[in-house]
């Protein structure tokens, strides 16, 4: 194996436009490379640091879904269960609806919301962070937004569409920690350190840091093209108050803690050293492709061409329409400021690559990335 190309190309994009990289490539659980470059803070020229906390925003989806997907494995919920049985507040809920004339009517949904819809982002749900009642619930609770209460308010604004007819991504996976957090007895990040992330010993991954951990958490960029360079903007957006878990996109972590989770999936829901946090049977349909005719045309085009998606995850279907290297079943998710995770049963081979920039430049780096580490494999 020769990765001089990917530490090339890692050199290449942090003397562009993103502050710095960092890329972890396993395979068969052995580390082949672990290389890091650029300036974590610009403006004092620190240099990365490997114990460096970021947000991982939406990479968080995957370990949301891999805990509810726990509770599925024990027979506590089921795929086709709707939500209403665990969230009551979901019993009644309204869709907009367009007449001919233009004007929107809110009517009764006729199918409920399922455990599935949470998962498969086809509940109904928008990403509107400031509608009205997730406000109202802001203000309600003085800025702390427990959990639960954002999936209480949630149920209050009505859908966008029919549950189960179409693809929209949205605040799903906030909902099922919500979900989660009911049906166990737990608060959500206790679920996600005793079931996954303690056990792996993942010590730096979670909702909230230490006074420790928050010397090591990551300037945030975002990159102005008026001043044609990254311009500090730090903060999770996504987190809603002090208590919200956000399921979606709340996890910090450091790329030495996440390839730890995500090699776990790569050997079919197993650690090398033998915690077991999903069994086979649960990876493979966690990267099943479950979009149909109608929602393959609203699922993500760009560098998501030739991918379905699966429960919480991109999973790689078409070489021949996406043009990558890696096989089809390949499977994983990325985050708001550039972090990608590529999980691979077939070859074992696991990558976590971590950056911290908001404008992330995911469709020129992540597709590039992959076919180089994977033309660097033999």
């Amino acid at each position: 194996m020769n990765f001089k190309p990917l530490s090339h190309f890692i050199d290449r994009i942090t003397s562009w436009r993103i502050p710095w990289a960092e890329v972890i490539v396993m395979h068969q659980n052995q580390t082949v490379l672990h290389y890091k470059s650029g300036y974590t803070n610009l403006e004092d020229k620190i240099q990365i640091d490997e114990r460096q906390i970021v947000n991982i925003y939406s990479m968080s989806k995957i370990l949301t879904c891999t805990a509810a997907l726990q509770l599925v494995e024990k027979g506590i919920v089921l795929l086709s269960d709707p939500i209403s049985d665990y969230l009551p507040e979901y019993a009644e809920m309204t869709v907009q609806k367009v007449l001919p004339e233009g004007r929107v009517e809110l009517v009764r949904a006729n199918q409920p919301i399922t455990v599935r819809d949470l998962f498969t982002m086809t509940a109904g749900f928008s990403y509107d962070l400031e509608a009205p009642s997730i406000r109202q619930v802001v203000d309600r609770t003085n800025g702390r937004v427990p959990t639960r209460d954002f999936a209480a308010a949630l149920a209050k604004e009505p859908l966008l569409f029919e549950p189960g007819t179409r693809w929209n991504y949205s605040l799903c996976h906030d909902v099922l920690a919500a979900l989660v957090e009911v049906v166990d007895g737990r608060k959500f990040s206790c679920y996600v350190h005793d079931e996954i992330t303690g056990p792996l010993g993942m010590n730096d991954t979670g909702f909230n840091l230490t006074e420790k951990q928050l010397s090591r958490l990551t300037p945030q960029y975002e990159y102005n093209d008026v001043l044609n360079k990254p311009v500090r903007k730090d903060g999770n957006g996504y987190r809603l108050g002090t208590e919200f878990e956000s399921g979606g996109a709340g996890l910090l972590s450091t790329a030495s803690d996440y390839i730890l989770f995500l090699n776990a999936l790569t050997n079919r829901g197993t650690s090398p050293e033998g915690i077991r946090i999903l069994s086979p049977a649960s990876v493979n349909l966690m990267r099943t492709d479950h979009l149909n005719e109608r929602t393959r045309s609203e699922f993500f085009t760009g560098n998501h061409e030739g991918y379905g998606y699966g429960l919480g995850v991109r999973t790689h279907i078409s070489k021949a329409r996406s043009g990558l290297l890696s096989p089809p079943g390949e499977f994983g998710w990325a985050g708001a400021a550039g972090c990608l995770g590529v999980i691979d049963p077939e070859t074992q081979l696991t990558i976590m690559y971590a950056q911290h920039l908001l404008n992330n430049q995911e469709p020129y780096v992540h597709p590039r990335l992959i076919n180089i580490v994977y033309s660097c494999l033999n």
